[in-house]
């Protein structure tokens, strides 16, 4: 599958380019010398405050229009104030005319995340104004392509992205990079990944495991190695656990995990950071029939430890474990896994916060501090000791589900933390991938959530600080 390219962003046609005047709350007063009187007049008669976000189209005093944009104060960056302008402003070109300190690379990705559409309705492409840049900053462009690339495959109805789809799918975004990749399925997957095989049985579209392996063109033999594994389940029933009808309704979402580490996987090769980088996938379908996996089952994974299926709608951690294992025997610096895996999660921290958790303090800082500097937030739960038990089983090394109902997020960090190695740092994500209504920069369907704070924080996780500088 194609990245489709940012077409709303260009370096054409500046001096024809209307204008979007960024303006604070102390600006205001001000109105004449920006747009003049009649402008100003006008701004004032709709109750423009410059509210961050605010927008309004006024004249320009030439028989055409300008616009005037509220700013947050000075040194707040969100990119998703500017994130409804592409389908706020009239079509045609525009250009930004913003107060120094503000962040322009910022500006461009929340235009471009703005300018996002999905529709498989023939002839539906939305018209959206452009922005012009005279140099539109090369890494805000890439992250807003590798995240219209995730939120396309995770808007994808699950008939036509299953696993063989979401595999070629990743082949096909990391090979133009220079990539290695393998694909692995049949007997050899079962030998290889045997809780991945266990969860995928009950499906007639059988499961998949995409390997990829890349080095940056900076990197040498020793770079520092950086190992991301998603969970790709393309839809999931809950299995012979079968969820209720309204639980299936946003199920498609469920590879949002493996969506997420895809474009963060393919932001850090089209950036060409200095480092060493493997990627697996897990690409599963957890499906009702006589095959399907049921509850009581005890598989041996990997690693050897034997798990008791407690839940055949606790899939995710399972196709997760076998991942994890075989990144740990590389040593990587960092492990760091992402999917949707809980709904407790969300019911602690809402759609908007992934939750994070990780055995490393240090890490986990690294992430949330970039989380909040970049406007993308994790929130860090606890592998809290005391419910370690609660995932015991009577006949096998560990329950895939708590004894308990409570702790759900932590209870699954726990369980995926069994199949990595102690000696790695490791970080789990979990998170929603999916925004219920449509917000500036935002819209309704598949989100990309996290990426931006990983990414900003890989030059502390990797200490490549002294190399990007040099």
């Amino acid at each position: 599958m194609a990245v489709r390219e940012i077409e709303c962003v260009t370096t054409a046609r500046r001096k024809a380019s209307r204008v979007v005047h960024g303006l604070r709350r102390s600006d205001v007063k001000t109105l004449t010398r920006v747009v003049g009187e009649a402008g100003a007049g006008f701004a004032t008669a709709v109750g423009f405050t410059a509210r961050p976000g605010e927008l309004v189209i006024v004249p320009d005093g030439k028989g055409g229009v300008s616009a005037l944009l509220g700013l947050p104060p000075e040194g707040v960056s969100d990119p998703m104030v500017f994130g409804a302008l592409s389908g706020a402003l009239p079509k045609g070109a525009w250009r930004l005319d913003l107060p120094p300190d503000v962040d322009h690379s910022a500006a461009t990705l929340g235009f471009a995340l703005g300018a996002y559409r999905f529709s498989l309705r023939e002839g539906s492409k939305s018209a959206v104004a452009t922005l012009v840049e005279e140099s539109p900053d090369a890494e805000a462009l890439e992250t807003a392509r590798s995240i219209w690339l995730g939120r396309d495959l995770i808007n994808l109805p699950a008939n036509l992205l299953g696993p063989a789809e979401l595999a070629k799918a990743v082949v096909g975004a990391l090979s133009p990079f220079g990539a290695k990749t393998k694909v692995v399925k049949g007997e050899a997957l079962a030998k290889e990944y045997p809780l991945v095989a266990h969860v995928g049985a009950g499906s007639a579209r059988k499961p998949r495991v995409v390997v990829a392996s890349w080095s940056g063109s900076g990197a040498a033999a020793d770079a520092p190695l950086l190992s991301l594994v998603g969970k790709g389940v393309c839809f999931d029933t809950g299995g012979n656990d079968i969820k209720p009808s309204a639980g299936m309704l946003r199920m498609k979402k469920d590879m949002g995990g493996a969506a997420t580490v895809l474009a963060l996987a393919r932001l850090i090769m089209a950036r060409d950071l200095p480092i060493r980088l493997e990627a697996r996938f897990a690409c599963v379908e957890n499906s009702v029939s006589g095959s399907a996996m049921r509850p009581l089952d005890v598989v041996e994974a990997r690693n050897g430890l034997t798990v008791e299926i407690g839940n055949t709608d606790a899939e995710g951690r399972l196709v997760m474990a076998d991942l994890l294992s075989e990144a740990c025997e590389a040593k990587p610096a960092l492990l760091l896994d992402v999917a949707t895996l809980t709904g407790a999660a969300r019911i602690a921290l809402g759609p908007d916060l992934p939750a994070l958790l990780s055995n490393d303090d240090g890490a986990a800082e690294a992430l949330l501090k970039a989380g909040r500097a970049v406007y993308d937030p994790l929130w860090r739960l606890p592998l809290w000791d005391g419910y370690r038990d609660w995932l015991r089983s009577p006949v096998a090394n560990i329950n895939n589900v708590s004894s308990k109902p409570f702790a759900g997020a932590i209870t699954a960090a726990l369980f995926l933390e069994r199949f990595v190695d102690p000696a790695v740092c490791w970080a789990h994500i979990d998170s929603y991938a999916w925004n219920d209504n449509s917000r500036p920069g935002r819209p309704e369907g598949g989100e990309i959530m996290g990426l931006r704070a990983i990414f900003a924080a890989l030059p502390t996780l990797l200490n490549l600080n002294d190399i990007l500088h040099s």
